[in-house]
């Protein structure tokens, strides 16, 4: 669960500066400054999905982790294009980025381009407005008399159930405990850095396997603030993480699977759930990643290839919300589903060898990218059942 995208990623918003420069350990006889050339769009239509398009140049040639475009609204909520580019070579001759697509409701946002270097810190390009207008009017055409004897127009249900023709090979229903379940572990991951604890990846997560609980067949995350110190000076969160490496079954998703969770999502500021894959320090398919602070958002990312989206709906995603989310790992595409409807493909896939762990957890987020929690009060995140499908 890496902020590859944004809002994961989500600093200031660069000002009008047209340099950036920032020094590079790696050439200590000069700064290497990046230049923002040209950011598109400047408009969009709502509902009309649309990507962006960055150019930059540098004065001397070096490797960006991340480079892609940002986008915050009014209220200061980070929407930003999905699929940032990785390993990027910027040299003074220049490099061009384009996003994946995405659509905005109706309103006045700032867009800016942003670029990771290797070690780690993000930096903003200049910004501008972007305005999305509101989409145009339709008018209704005129009632037609259709022929007797024509064709039944065809249904506008495709059928693509995520889980036709499908059987459950893997499940847990939380109604046997968690405790000594051959299933999941609880204490440690791979993951994360130090096993039990993650401060590089913006958490504040100490993992104990106390924190997940069951009853009536739900399984409880609950996050506390800890008497641990991170190694970066903060104070750590207990909290709960379910995995099957480690386990007994070792269960692992692979190439086809469907995988599915029916989470009630949290509300506390600074909570992070997801289910992810991992596996080998990659295999990362977020199924989902969920913050409070862009409410009806969830992120949706392949990490194995390329991959992400942003996926929006007010009636379906809120904190304290029961929702459905599943993911099926296809070898040419990887498609999301929420409450059983597919919301996107990502034309990419994992290959035909992909085999990887699953995770279930609620992380706390440090601060860097969304608000950190605030006060001590307890955060808590709820899951119905974890399915698989083959």
């Amino acid at each position: 669960m890496r902020h590859a995208i944004s809002p994961a990623r989500l600093g200031v918003v660069g000002t009008a500066a047209a340099l950036l420069v920032v020094p590079f350990a790696t050439q200590a006889f000069a700064a290497t400054s990046v230049t923002q050339d040209k950011l598109t769009p400047t408009t969009m239509t709502a509902g009309v999905a649309g990507s962006a398009k960055l150019t930059v140049h540098s004065s001397s040639c070096f490797t960006a982790k991340t480079l892609g475009v940002g986008v915050r609204d009014a209220s200061g909520n980070n929407l930003d294009f999905p699929g940032n580019a990785s390993n990027v070579r910027i040299c003074p001759s220049g490099a061009h980025f384009t996003s994946a697509a995405r659509t905005l409701p109706a309103g006045t946002y700032t867009i800016f381009g942003f670029w990771q270097a290797s070690g780690g810190a993000w930096h903003d390009l200049p910004s501008h407005k972007l305005t999305v207008s509101k989409a145009p009017a339709t008018t209704t055409p005129p009632a037609t008399t259709t022929p007797l004897s024509s064709t039944p127009p065809p249904s506008s249900d495709s059928g693509d159930s995520p889980t036709a023709g499908r059987s459950v090979v893997w499940s847990d229903d939380f109604s046997g405990g968690i405790a000594g379940n051959s299933k999941w572990v609880g204490d440690k991951t791979t993951s994360y850095a130090y096993g039990d604890h993650n401060p590089d990846d913006n958490k504040l997560d100490w993992l104990d396997p106390r924190a997940v609980t069951t009853s009536d067949g739900i399984a409880t995350f609950t996050a506390k603030p800890s008497s641990h110190t991170l190694e970066n000076g903060k104070k750590a969160w207990t909290t709960g993480l379910l995995t099957t490496e480690g386990s007994s079954e070792g269960f692992q998703v692979k190439t086809g699977d469907y995988a599915e969770t029916r989470v009630k999502l949290p509300s506390g500021s600074g909570a992070w759930p997801a289910l992810w894959t991992w596996k080998d320090g990659n295999g990362e398919i977020d199924s989902f990643e969920y913050h409070p602070d862009n409410p009806d958002l969830l992120e949706l990312t392949n990490h194995v290839t390329s991959g992400s989206d942003y996926y929006t709906d007010s009636g379906a995603i809120a904190p304290g919300q029961w929702v459905t989310i599943g993911t099926r790992y296809g070898a040419d595409s990887v498609d999301w589903y929420v409450n059983g409807k597919k919301v996107y493909s990502d034309g990419h896939g994992v290959g035909n060898d992909f085999s990887a762990y699953l995770i279930l957890n609620l992380s706390l987020s440090a601060g860097e990218y969304h608000p950190a929690p605030s006060g001590s009060t307890p955060i808590t995140m709820q899951a119905d059942y974890v399915k698989v499908y083959r």
